[in-house]
């Protein structure tokens, strides 16, 4: 009793500490007066077209020498580009209208910024890892949002207006007492479009002045203004933090929890008190004697009975467990800090390292499961564990590549990280498969309750509200209700260029799922059995996937309504990956509700009693349906030779 609001109050502990904490093991780093602070370039991003590009395709001012900085596996996949710049900015050096170079304009040059314009690209810069952003002021609050990057510019009618001077506003952190120097913690922009001069005497009107296509060159200039600030370092991500609405954020997550709560509650209550007045039941001695059996005793001996398409199932199960294990060792870790959106890519990253050696967990599940229905084909179904899910991903994530390599992206996958995949996935995780394959084949089948008859029962037609797929709609809807609140802001972080970071609220919010989709497919599954349908399996797996269903036709709502998205590859790559997301939210879902289903029948068909009175009168129903069969089968027999005497004669 003590341990549970002890979990939920380290729970909660997590969700309030998440944003103030930074990634362990990063020390800060500290600047003298005067020493010199680098501006990296990122790329630049739009939420219209989905499609990031180099910040150099642009006609700005680039070095002599451009480095790019050394990326990790998530950096690329994510389409991070890190280059060097020419902005000279100094520790507590503040600068004014300092000319950074002049370029000449040639016509592909204004196509370019205009079609950059057109498609609102953002302009991504870092300075100490840390990203800069606008700040806008809310009068309804009074409060102060931001938003990553800046615009490269603006269009107001049919003119266009470079972004050509930048106010840089830098904050630092200086704490004697603890270290020695000076600590960037703040970074933000405001982009200007300005007359070319020397002395930016226009800088103070906000009205833009630089009209792209009545110039044929461009100045870029800047401002550098550095402001003590009290924040600390291990505080500074939390301005990006403020991205979200919070309140609407808190409650929403608060409201579709109680609902949750509420309804898992009343189904749980409901579902315990009906097994337990039938488990009652049918363990009264004297109320056998007397009484019929009825329910979901009578197909005891089939409801282990090997399902249909039982290779599929394995496979399913299997490689759903393995991205669950993925799934709950990355949140964890996200939650801790030792994963998070400060670090670009190491989310990603560490997904596709977990899910490579998962790969173990997969054949495991898989072979368990396959070897309890007595299966032969065991290299198949290990084959199919280790290449169905990863081998679908990838033919999407290569397509998809192909159409961002077509619109020269630099999003666009090199091969040789793709060639880095292929070795990941053919070199330790199909091994890793094979190997949880070996050790769960070479283990004892999974031990039963009950015994199978050699004759299948005949199923008692079912009325049309039971059906499958009816069932199997309704069921989705709950788990799709524990999750959809949360799922619009993973959605805002994924399509918006927005982070997210409140890994412990969805920790709360994944533990919710998984006793949601374990309910409705344990609920579904009685009731079926109690109609005497002893075809359990793909049903209580379909009863929690389904809810994938729900997840797909949101992100069709959201891609309505909520995005920007024109480009034709956009709309590619948004589908393609709701797609992938969908499928693995359906894998996750479907093996909590088959694994939890499982252990429910057979913990059930272990908890009543069966005698041997009753033993002997299934022995005793099994011969007279094995007698019947042959019966029916020496009628047809005779009815065929009776036909073919007939037409003997009248031939």
């Amino acid at each position: 009793m003590i341990a549970r609001p002890l979990a939920t109050a380290l729970v909660f502990a997590l969700v309030a500490r998440t944003g103030a904490f930074y990634l362990p093991g990063v020390a800060p780093t500290e600047y003298h007066e005067g020493s010199v602070v680098d501006l990296k370039v990122n790329k630049l991003t739009s939420v219209k077209t989905q499609l990031p590009y180099r910040y150099y395709v642009l006609p700005y001012c680039a070095p002599t020498e451009i480095h790019v900085a050394a990326e990790s596996l998530g950096e690329i996949l994510l389409g991070d580009s890190i280059e060097n710049s020419l902005y000279d900015i100094k520790m507590n050096v503040n600068a004014s209208c300092a000319k950074l170079c002049e370029r000449k304009l040639s016509p592909s040059d204004k196509q370019t910024f205009k079609t950059m314009i057109d498609h609102e690209y953002t302009v991504n810069w870092l300075v100490d890892n840390l990203p800069g952003a606008m700040r806008h002021y809310r009068k309804t609050s009074n409060t102060y949002s931001y938003t990553n990057g800046f615009p490269v510019g603006l269009r107001r009618g049919d003119k266009y207006f470079v972004h050509n001077h930048i106010r840089i506003g830098l904050q630092y952190h200086v704490d004697k007492d603890e270290f020695e120097g000076f600590r960037v913690v703040g970074f933000e922009l405001f982009p200007q479009s300005i007359q070319q001069s020397a002395t930016c005497e226009d800088a103070d009107d906000l009205t833009p002045h630089f009209e792209l296509f009545e110039h044929d060159s461009i100045t870029y200039t800047y401002d550098v203004t550095w402001t003590p600030s009290p924040v600390r370092w291990a505080s500074r991500w939390d301005m990006y933090l403020k991205m979200h609405e919070g309140t609407i954020h808190w409650f929403s997550i608060v409201n579709s929890l109680l609902i949750v709560i509420f309804l898992s509650g009343m189904v749980a209550m409901i579902l315990l008190r009906t097994l337990h007045r039938d488990i009652a039941k049918y363990n009264d001695l004297a109320a056998e004697d007397t009484a019929e059996e009825t329910g979901w005793k009578l197909v005891h001996g089939d409801v282990f009975r090997k399902p249909r398409h039982s290779k599929a199932l394995a496979v399913c199960v299997g490689s759903g467990m393995q991205l669950l294990v993925c799934s709950a060792v990355t949140l964890i870790f996200s939650a801790a800090g030792f994963l998070s959106p400060v670090n670009r890519g190491s989310i990603l990253q560490g997904m596709l390292l977990l899910f490579t050696f998962a790969g173990i967990l997969a054949g495991y599940v898989s072979a368990r499961s396959y070897k309890m229905w007595k299966g032969e084909d065991w290299k198949k179904t290990t084959l199919l564990t280790a290449f169905c899910y990863p081998g679908t991903v990838f033919c999407i994530f290569f397509l998809l590549n192909l159409f961002i390599w077509g619109a020269k992206s630099s999003g666009a996958v090199p091969f040789t990280t793709m060639f880095a995949l292929l070795v990941l996935w053919f070199g330790i995780s199909v091994p890793l498969v094979f190997l949880g394959a070996f050790f769960g084949y070479k283990k004892a089948p999974i031990p039963l309750p009950v015994r199978t008859n050699q004759i299948p029962r005949q199923i008692p037609v079912q009325p049309w509200y039971v059906s499958g797929v009816l069932s199997s709609l309704v069921g989705g809807i709950l788990p799709f209700g524990a999750v959809f609140t949360e799922l619009f802001f993973i959605m805002s972080s994924i399509w918006q260029h927005q982070f997210y970071y409140l890994f412990g609220f969805l920790m709360l919010v994944i533990v919710i799922l998984l006793v949601t989709c374990a309910e409705i497919s344990i609920t579904f599954t009685y009731f079926q059995l109690s109609n005497e349908d002893y075809n359990w399996h793909w049903r209580s797996f379909f009863a929690s996937a389904s809810s994938a269903f729900y997840v797909f036709l949101y992100s069709c709502l959201y891609y309505c309504t909520r995005t920007q998205i024109g480009h034709h590859v956009g709309v590619l790559l948004y589908f393609g990956y709701m797609f992938v997301i969908s499928y693995t939210f359906a894998l996750i879902t479907g093996s909590i509700g088959f694994c939890s289903t499982f252990v429910f029948v057979k913990q059930i068909y272990g908890s009543i009693k069966v005698d041997e009175a009753t033993m002997k009168c299934w022995k005793q129903s099994s011969v007279i349906n094995t007698t019947a069969m042959r019966a029916v089968a020496g009628c047809r027999q005779l009815d065929a030779d009776a036909d073919a005497v007939a037409a003997a004669v009248a031939a």
